[in-house]
């Protein structure tokens, strides 16, 4: 594979996909829903049965067949818990919400807009399915819910519960060890601003992360920590040593395995190499922290959650903004304001950071931690003027 030229970031995304796909099966785990937030399904999920198995009422009231007319006999009342009774034609149950249908019940009526003397009842008349929600309608018996290799989000566990689901079959996490690498981070005398951030993404993404010690600059160093830890975990994450100085090592030693992509149209973040050391994925990000952010959200992350979709949110530039040329997408880390529906350029001077005036920045960008203040990022190839509406990538969509 001709993986040594910086590629767009939509190819990048589809080789870490087709490597991710490719990736020998790992073992797998049996866990509860309470544990399953996160983690990827080994096996698909059927429904093992009709949900609801019964019509049931979707309000308190009274349930009885549309066709009857009034008035209706009430002959008994039918909680969520109960078995739904059988019913005669001209009469009716009193029903909460929730609670089953008896077979021929075919509407509700609200308990506000009912009327009932001496036991019959009365009330305006109802088409069928009125207030009723159908047998079947959350799941039919046998069908698939969730195909294998679907991430498990929170929410999901009220559907499997519904449908009688417990437990789920998924793949073991991956383990990642988390490397940064530089003379100055090895000695103390610039914090590993990286790990940690790098980190808390891997676990935000279902991972188990590893932080590792960091190595100084030195070829033979590099090499030997990469390879260490490609032998203990199923991936790596470096940081430092992608660009093209004579302390850059880390793709040096990366181009003796198999070089997925080396660098990727993206700024900040187009340092980011990806490559297969022994049996282990390796991602190289360069170690200022918001280019590391940047390429292990919007590529990276791909690999490690099987997601391709960035979805976005619309807002409406406060600031113009121009971008240096270049066949580059830049990302922009813009803040938000609900209230208003706007998006300022963070590091534009119009905003609370002054990095740059109008001219994007990329560089002086990737310096700033207090950039991680943003709310997202908007990708443009061409920049944007104020007041027109661009598509903001907001943080917690991707992290």
């Amino acid at each position: 594979m001709d993986g040594h030229g910086a590629v767009d970031r939509g190819i990048a995304v589809d080789r870490l996909l087709g490597l991710r796909g490719n990736r020998v099966a790992a073992a797998t785990d049996r866990v509860g829903l309470g544990l399953a937030a996160g983690r990827v399904l080994a096996e698909p999920v059927d429904a093992p049965r009709d949900v609801p198995r019964h019509d049931h009422a979707t309000m308190d009231g009274y349930a009885f067949a549309a066709a009857d007319g009034y008035p209706l006999r009430v002959v008994e009342e039918v909680f969520p818990e109960d078995e739904p009774p059988g019913i005669d034609d001209g009469e009716a149950v009193a029903v909460a919400t929730g609670a089953p249908l008896p077979p021929g019940a075919d509407a509700v009526l609200m308990r506000e807009d009912a009327s009932v003397e001496d036991g019959h009842l009365r009330g305006p008349s109802l088409d069928q399915g009125t207030n009723v929600y159908p047998a079947g309608t959350t799941a039919a018996a046998g069908e698939r819910l969730f195909d294998a290799g679907r991430t498990l989000a929170p929410r999901h566990a009220a559907l499997l519960r519904d449908v009688g689901v417990g437990e789920v079959t998924v793949d073991r996490p991956l383990e990642v060890g988390v490397l940064a690498t530089g003379t100055e981070i090895h000695e103390g005398r610039q914090p590993d601003r990286d790990s940690e951030m790098l980190a808390n993404l891997l676990r935000g993404w279902g991972c188990e992360p590893a932080i590792e010690e960091p190595v100084p600059d030195d070829r033979a160093r590099v090499r030997e920590a990469i390879e260490s830890a490609a032998d203990a975990y199923d991936a790596v994450v470096t940081t430092g040593g992608t660009s093209v100085g004579s302390a850059d090592h880390v793709v040096g030693v990366l181009r003796d395995g198999d070089v997925l992509f080396r660098g990727v149209t993206l700024r900040p973040g187009r340092p980011v190499t990806v490559a297969t050391v022994a049996d282990a994925t390796v991602c190289a990000l360069p170690g200022k922290p918001v280019a590391a952010h940047t390429a292990s959200t919007l590529v990276c992350r791909s690999f490690f959650t099987g997601e391709r979709r960035l979805p976005t949110v619309a807002a409406e530039s406060t600031s113009r903004l121009t971008v240096p040329d270049g066949d580059v997408t830049f990302a922009v880390p813009v803040t938000l304001d609900d209230g208003d529906g706007t998006a300022t350029p963070l590091g534009h001077a119009d905003s609370s950071l002054s990095l740059y005036e109008e001219r994007f920045a990329p560089g002086r960008v990737a310096s700033s931690t207090r950039v991680t203040l943003a709310d997202g990022v908007v990708l443009t190839d061409e920049g944007f003027d104020a007041g027109e509406r661009v598509a903001v990538v907001p943080y917690e969509v991707v992290e």
